[in-house]
């Protein structure tokens, strides 16, 4: 599951909609990370264990603490620094961990997120973690609150294709001069479009009237009279999309020659040269 778009204000004063990653996505990476510790660190006692008769009880014990320290905050600190906000739980599911202003998580912030997870995640069994990002608008846990960083999902949600062109208005359509529509309107059109079987009849035909108005006012010619809001929206769309296609298709690619062509005529003639031809005098052929 992941969770709705949201907002994030970079240092540039440029605003980016992120998809927070949420309590049940964040639960099943966190169990993986946690079965990966674990696994690890049983593995590590284990081979001490096989070699404890050469070391005292003090020394041994001094080398289960600071394998327990990096098990618990060497592990997310080091795989998030190192991969700019994941792990291993993460990578499996898409996420990432950044800084509340967009940009990539530094080794501080992964310190910090390292720390408290050892205390609200393994000492207190994620109680506090569930917590608090229930009740966080963007599913902070206590360390995101800390290090001033957000989870998201880098994996986008499936964009619906774009809507059939109806037959009766593809003249029409084709006809259509588009540059006054921008792509806000053709957004809020699309999500329309791919939502209007779920809404209630009576909304759908109110959004659709207001919409397909505010796009016919951008778009010349006007529609056939007494064709329904939807099907304008429709045609308008997949028109788009079809001249968007038709345009990186044909888009012409530049040639060597072309490039040569332009190199000679931009290269400026040797000093040397010119000097001779003024001396010579202009050729004739």
């Amino acid at each position: 599951m992941v969770g709705q778009q949201q907002p994030v204000v970079t240092g540039d004063a440029v605003v980016l909609d992120v998809q927070i990653a949420q309590l049940p996505v964040r639960a099943l990476s966190a169990l993986i990370d946690v079965t990966v510790v674990f696994v690890v660190y049983v593995l590590g006692v284990i081979l001490w264990a096989v070699t404890l008769s050469q070391f005292d009880g003090a020394f041994s014990g001094a080398v289960l603490i600071v394998f327990t320290v990096l098990a618990l905050v060497g592990y997310p600190t080091i795989f998030e620094t190192a991969t700019r906000g994941k792990t291993l739980g993460k990578m499996a599911l898409g996420l990432r961990v950044v800084s509340e202003d967009g940009s990539p998580e530094r080794f501080r912030q992964a310190l910090f997120r390292a720390l408290a997870g050892a205390i609200e995640l393994w000492m207190l069994t994620g109680g506090p973690a569930v917590l608090c990002s229930m009740l966080s608008q963007k599913g902070k846990r206590i360390g995101d609150i800390f290090a001033g960083t957000v989870v998201i999902s880098e994996r986008a949600p499936r964009q619906a294709p774009p809507p059939a062109m109806p037959p009766q208005l593809a003249w029409w359509a084709s006809t259509l001069q588009l540059s006054g529509l921008n792509p806000a309107q053709a957004e809020m059109a699309r999500q329309f479009l791919s939502r209007a079987r779920q809404l209630d009849p009576q909304v759908r035909d109110q959004m659709a009237y207001r919409i397909a108005t505010d796009v016919v006012a951008q778009i010349s010619p006007p529609p056939p009279p007494g064709t329904p809001p939807e099907m304008v929206l429709a045609a308008v769309l997949a028109e788009r999309h079809r001249r968007e296609l038709s345009r990186l298709q044909q888009a012409p690619a530049p040639t060597r020659h072309c490039a040569t062509s332009i190199c000679r005529r931009s290269t400026p003639s040797p000093p040397s040269a010119r000097r001779c031809a003024t001396r010579d005098g202009p050729s004739t052929s």
